[in-house]
């Protein structure tokens, strides 16, 4: 699913839960040049006489500006960062200027910049929707910032275009994988599986004994893309050179194996699931699990915050597992990333602006972020500590990330998200439709999209 459409299916789940770091109220300037207080460019400073250095007179005062969307996660997180930067930084003013969510934000954020009337510092999408930026021109590459240093290779491979990094993670991510309820797994004596054919196995038993063993909720169909979508760990591992091929239409997922095998595995949970997967919502998938009437329910970790809010008791039965593959040595998760902080290539105060996205990408920014917003899965930046309340489920992702087994989601490094594939995944799950039969239907079901794209290749 891509970034855009994600977020307008889980608007509803999201707003009610206050998640899914959407990006955030005042009004500002693109670049605060009609201020009444006086202020000075890194160029100007630069230009002093040596009498007057920083140690024998004040800094001047800055203002910068930030442009965030109108989520109320992504204006509380603004605040949070901004008011934490401020204080260690009273020399600079960062005001903050809000903009739409979802394409009509994705149009604002384009429109400022194609007439060059962009925000010192703006917050974004990372993955494929901030390479339709045309960074190269349009964003400050930071590849050379000490900062970057700390920001695990996972997400810089996100904000990446020809080679260069351009952002900052402004929060946590979300896994893609399965979650369980640790009652039944006692109950009936069954381990965290490792493998493809160990989770069956595991199905193969709770069935067995009469529960649900995958609880399904197609009626919002986009659930049914999750197992696909959160095996691309797996192929990439298989095939790394996967997402570049996929997108010069030199790869397609019905002649790579790897990439067949995600269509196969939800073909395989055929039988597996509740008897009304096809009428069940989201929300009746979480209760489920939660009341243990299900064993699996495969998702995004953006629920935590809904099954800590709505059924607080059961928060602690709850445990998560990346999506296997076939090899227990390759085990990884597949992550959803964080929003990116970026700054504007004609600022007028870059070195401000470097200051805040330096601050923003450190442990101290990401405890900022925390006050304010339950992460739903680790963050990016190297030792920033998961706050003391967050459920154990959010803990189950840290030793994929404390190992490295972790890789950013198709979507966030290829364009390329064809718009039929949730019909398609519901065909499959349904045992409608066979998997290398819908493999090469998607194949096809990309094509216009990539054409439309101007890729090459295509």
């Amino acid at each position: 699913m891509s970034n855009t459409g994600k977020s307008k299916k889980y608007v509803t789940v999201l707003s009610s839960a206050l998640l899914f770091a959407g990006l955030l109220a005042g009004c500002g300037g693109s670049n605060n040049n009609d201020n009444a207080s006086p202020s000075v460019s890194a160029s100007q400073s630069e230009s002093a006489s040596p009498a007057e250095t920083e140690s024998s007179k004040p800094q001047e005062k800055v203002t910068i500006s930030l442009l965030v969307d109108n989520s109320q996660d992504a204006v509380s997180v603004a605040k949070a960062l901004v008011d934490a930067f401020q204080a260690k930084n009273p020399n600079i003013t960062v005001e903050t200027e809000t903009r739409p969510a979802g394409s009509e934000g994705d149009n604002f954020v384009k429109t400022r910049l194609s007439t060059g009337d962009m925000n010192d510092v703006f917050f974004y999408n990372s993955g494929s929707l901030m390479q339709a930026l045309n960074p190269e021109q349009n964003i400050l590459d930071v590849t050379n910032e000490p900062w970057e240093a700390d920001v695990i290779d996972s997400f810089k491979q996100t904000v990446t275009f020809n080679g260069k990094q351009y952002g900052a993670p402004t929060n946590a991510t979300m896994g893609g994988g399965w979650f369980y309820n640790k009652k039944i797994y006692a109950q009936l004596g069954l381990s965290v599986p490792k493998t493809w054919a160990e989770l069956m196995e595991n199905n193969k038993k709770i069935k067995e004994a009469g529960i649900t063993a995958i609880i399904g909720t197609y009626k919002d169909t986009w659930t049914s893309q999750l197992i696909m979508l959160a095996d691309y760990y797996n192929v990439q591992a298989e095939a790394p050179n996967f997402a570049a091929d996929y997108t010069a239409n030199k790869a397609k997922y019905a002649t790579t194996p790897a990439a067949l095998r995600s269509f196969q595995k939800l073909e395989e949970t055929v039988g597996y699931m509740n008897k009304d997967y096809l009428a069940a919502t989201l929300d009746s998938g979480i209760k489920m699990l939660a009341e243990g009437k299900g064993a699996h329910y495969p998702m995004l970790t953006f629920i935590i915050p809904t099954i800590a809010q709505n059924n607080p008791e059961a928060i602690n039965d709850i445990g998560f597992f990346a999506q296997p593959g076939d090899d227990a040595d390759k085990n990884g998760v597949t992550v959803w990333m964080s929003p990116a902080a970026y700054i504007y290539k004609n600022s007028q105060h870059v070195e401000e602006a470097k200051k805040f996205l330096a601050f923003i990408a450190s442990p101290e920014g990401m405890a900022a972020v925390g006050t304010v917003s339950q992460p739903t899965g680790p963050y990016v930046v190297k030792g920033a500590a998961m706050p003391d309340n967050v459920p154990q489920v959010v803990k189950d992702m840290l030793p994929y990330f404390d190992s490295g087994k972790t890789a950013p989601a198709l979507e966030y490094v290829s364009p390329i998200k064809g718009p039929s594939l949730e019909q398609i995944t519901v065909e499959v799950g349904a045992g409608k439709r066979k998997a290398a039969d819908a493999a090469a239907m998607y194949d096809k079901d990309v094509e216009k999209q990539a054409q439309q794209l101007g890729l090459a290749g295509w």
